[in-house]
């Protein structure tokens, strides 16, 4: 019997009539309550009768669930339904905050519910529907989730009836350049889908191989990163793009809850007029910097805030109910955003690229600035301070350093990311430039051994991070007396 994903069309699956939102959620409570062993353990632990009959109301009160208290907490096969991890067809792998692989399986039905975030991309921005088209997944494969989700969920889309042909590559920007030689021709149009700043990568270096990229009305899929208007604008440029909110689209997704949400030409139109205008953007999220702006389907993932933090309830091979993610966030419904930009004079968002004429979806709104916690996020990999604290343990960099750092990815005007590692120096010592490449390499090597993220998916040439050395007690990075931060964004 064919998936639902494959017989029922993008607006019945986004109707109205399913968006009942807590109600599902609360649903997908119960059912793991009775068929997920280490859930039933979980709610028992902490006083909740697992076969009790809770009213609606009660959702909120239902104890979060984590990495540490949960996943980590009970075995693999009792996390998922029924207790059978070969009741799940695939798996994929991400790097714990010791670079120890986590393991996420899930089924066929879980990547169809997924591939919806795709459809919405392909047929309301890229309008796939019409064209010929040529999908080139940039993300590492493997057992990584990023490769082989999106691969599956593209092949959904080409069985469900779109003239789509996915390409493999992977992050191989050889390769990638070559499929787009010998492939983009033969068709209307050419997404490239990957990590921001490898998909820039991609984009230079096939200028610099003699690709005229504004031939193959390219379009663009991103992940992993919160990234600039301007940085999207420089892209458009590249690929010779005039309507970036048609033409480009980011999706906001874990290895843990798949696919969550995804920027739609709506939500990419609004970001640009709150780009524009820095006092609204500070008044709406409450930071002066710009999250990811994404629609979410409150059927598919249910989103509530905590403490500035995304709380997401949806079904998985491993179910998540009231899942602490550790992104800062928060959401919106349709109805407030709309009021919102109508108090602040954008009745109308023509001006910032959006097609008033094409309808829009009345979904609600999720937006994210990053992980909560202390990573870096860079070319997709979460990169902790502990992998980088093992390489400056090192016997003969411990006299040298006090083993503070700030780590960076930041963005150079050209677009690119470089990661950044700012070292303070032990007391009475002085900066030279043999530490500084010795710290470099070590933290490096540290790097690849401890975090498989790092190791697939960041380019080979952009793996040594620029060491910058500073004084014992620095004011600007390490001020005497003040709790440290070890990571910048």
């Amino acid at each position: 019997m064919p998936d639902p994903f494959l017989t029922t069309s993008l607006d019945d699956l986004l109707s109205d009539h399913r968006a009942s939102e807590t109600g599902h959620a609360f649903g997908l409570f119960h059912r793991a309550a009775k068929d997920v062993p280490a859930y039933r353990k979980f709610l028992t632990e902490r006083g909740m009768n697992p076969d009790a009959t809770l009213h609606i109301r009660d959702f909120s009160h239902v104890p979060l669930m984590g990495k540490a208290n949960y996943m980590q907490a009970f075995p693999l096969s009792e996390r998922c339904w029924g207790g059978r991890l070969d009741a799940c067809d695939r798996v994929a792998v991400s790097s714990g905050s010791t670079g120890a692989p986590m393991f996420w399986p899930r089924s066929a039905c879980h990547e169809a519910d997924v591939a919806v975030r795709f459809e919405q991309v392909f047929r309301d921005g890229f309008q796939a529907h019409r064209r010929t088209t040529l999908g080139v997944i940039c993300f590492a494969l493997g057992n990584w989730v990023g490769g082989i989700y999106t691969a599956s969920c593209l092949w959904l889309l080409a069985q469900k009836g779109y003239r789509l042909t996915v390409a493999t590559p992977g992050n191989n920007k050889a390769e990638i350049i070559r499929v787009v030689r010998e492939l983009a021709p033969c068709y209307e149009q050419t997404v490239l889908l990957g990590y921001p700043p490898f998909v820039k990568d991609v984009i230079d270096g096939g200028v610099e191989a003699g690709i005229d990229w504004s031939g193959y009305c390219v379009k663009t899929v991103f992940a992993g990163e919160v990234f600039s208007e301007e940085w999207r604008t420089l892209i458009s440029r590249r690929t010779g793009s005039q309507h970036p909110c048609y033409d480009s689209a980011s999706v906001y997704g874990t290895a843990d809850g798949g696919v969550l949400g995804n920027e739609t030409p709506l939500s990419i139109a609004i970001r640009r007029f709150l780009a524009a205008r820095p006092e609204a953007a500070r008044e709406l999220f409450g930071e002066s910097r710009l999250p990811t702006l994404a629609q979410y389907d409150p059927y598919s993932r249910y989103f509530e805030c905590h403490e500035g933090t995304l709380v997401v309830t949806g079904d998985n091979g491993v179910p998540l109910i009231r899942y602490h993610i550790a992104d800062k966030g928060g959401v919106l419904t349709y109805a407030k955003m709309r009021a919102f930009l109508h108090d602040h004079g954008a009745e109308s968002l023509a001006e910032f690229g959006l097609d008033e004429s094409r309808e829009v979806r009345n979904l609600p709104f999720v937006y994210v600035f990053g992980r909560a916690d202390f990573t870096i996020s860079y070319y997709g990999a979460n990169i902790y301070p502990e992998n980088v604290t093992v390489g400056l343990e090192k016997p003969e960099l411990m006299a040298l350093v006090t083993g503070k750092f700030v780590l960076e990815a930041p963005e150079a005007e050209s677009g690119d990311k470089r990661l950044v590692l700012t070292v303070e120096l032990a007391h009475g010592v002085t900066a030279d430039v043999a530490l500084a490449a010795k710290i470099a390499e070590t933290v490096r090597r540290e790097l690849l051994r401890l975090n498989s993220e790092f190791a697939h998916y960041t380019p080979a040439d952009k793996q040594l991070p620029v060491v910058i050395l500073r004084p014992f007690g620095d004011p600007e990075y390490f001020p005497v007396g003040v709790k440290h931060r070890y990571t910048r964004r």
